[in-house]
């Protein structure tokens, strides 16, 4: 798996296997000196169009403890600001020896564009009200942290869950490793796809 996009498209086995490395990878922040050198000599770029604290940081944290070099691309003072298109900026980074790029956008679908037009990871941060898959895997690693599975396992989303992209990663995700999910709010903020989900629904 190149990219990470969506829970939507991610199999159960590559679930696991995240999972998996991130038990593994868990121990380092326990540590005196929280760094390993798995990713040393790379590059990466958080790609922000909306703004974030906790996420950016997030990955910022998790890239300089890994050993790579994390690099916040300004949006308002970049050439974003005099008309540079999404692709180009992404192919300008690629050509100027960017590993990987973290992408945040307004826009659903905004980082499967790039993931198009670039031959460099794309990692989805949210986008619009599409996806937010690393916040799913973190949500569910959260609750294999207190259950060894999550199989047969009931559980609720409430809210607003047409416009979350973190309740429809949740969805996807947790639906792949066999939880029951329940979405319940007002019919007008449940999303029309949610018959293909895999979910039940209780206004």
């Amino acid at each position: 798996m190149k990219h990470l996009l969506g829970l939507e498209d991610v199999n159960l086995k590559t679930i696991q296997l995240i999972f998996d490395q991130a038990r593994q990878f868990k121990e380092i922040f326990q540590r005196p000196v929280k760094q390993v050198p798995t990713l040393r000599g790379k590059n990466i770029v958080t790609l922000f169009y909306e703004p974030s604290t906790r996420t950016r940081t997030s990955f910022d944290v998790a890239a300089k403890a890994l050993g790579a070099s994390s690099i916040a691309l300004n949006i308002a003072t970049s050439s974003v600001s005099k008309g540079e298109t999404l692709v180009d900026t992404a192919r300008n980074l690629e050509v100027m020896g960017i590993d990987a790029i973290i992408i945040r956008h307004q826009m659903s679908g905004a980082p499967h564009l790039l993931a198009q037009h670039v031959n460099i990871p794309v990692i989805n941060a949210g986008d619009g009200w599409h996806e937010h898959p690393t916040q799913g895997l973190l949500d569910m690693f959260t609750m294999l942290e207190a259950s060894p599975s999550l199989k047969g396992k009931r559980v609720i989303i409430v809210g607003d869950i047409a416009h979350s992209r973190v309740a429809r990663s949740n969805i996807w995700g947790l639906t792949k490793m066999g939880a029951k999910v329940t979405v319940v709010g007002p019919s007008i903020l449940i999303p029309k796809d949610i018959d293909q989900m895999g979910v039940e629904v209780s206004n």
